[in-house]
């Protein structure tokens, strides 16, 4: 079990509060794509993805991003069991999806990325300790299934 501070809780929740899902989601998602394009082949069903403008300006992209940070805000409210919260994801994941584990961490990078970007100096060395050591329980719980 991970312990949380409560400045370490109050900074994932500030980033939270304060993100525009439908702008921050498809830029991280985006970039995933683009800078590690193998990762591509798990999203064949989305249409063209041919090339960057392809896939900055895909839909359906732009729809999962969302979707991945409407599941990080579960972690959100469960961050004290958020291997739980997250379980009958990794199962998804690994065995229907048969998602690379290791693409959760790019994909993590990526959004800190984006993230610290729109911050600017916001992203202070605190922020950025918080938000990683979150993305690493997430990350670690959606690899639960692979172990």
């Amino acid at each position: 079990m991970v312990e949380w501070t409560e400045q370490e809780r109050g900074i994932i929740t500030s980033i939270f509060s304060s993100l525009d899902y439908e702008d921050i989601g498809p830029k991280a998602l985006c970039r995933c794509l683009i800078v590690y394009p193998w990762t591509q082949r798990y999203f064949g069903a989305f249409g063209n993805l041919y090339n960057a403008e392809a896939i900055k300006s895909n839909p359906n992209i732009a729809a999962h991003g969302v979707t991945v940070l409407h599941g990080l805000d579960r972690a959100v409210k469960n961050m004290d069991n958020i291997k739980a919260t997250y379980a009958e994801l990794s199962v998804l994941h690994s065995e229907k999806l048969h998602v690379d584990p290791d693409n959760f961490k790019l994909l993590s990078d990526c959004l800190t990325i984006v993230i610290a970007a729109k911050l600017g100096n916001g992203f202070t060395p605190e922020t950025q300790a918080a938000w990683q050591k979150f993305l690493a329980v997430v990350v670690s719980a959606l690899g639960r299934q692979y172990h």
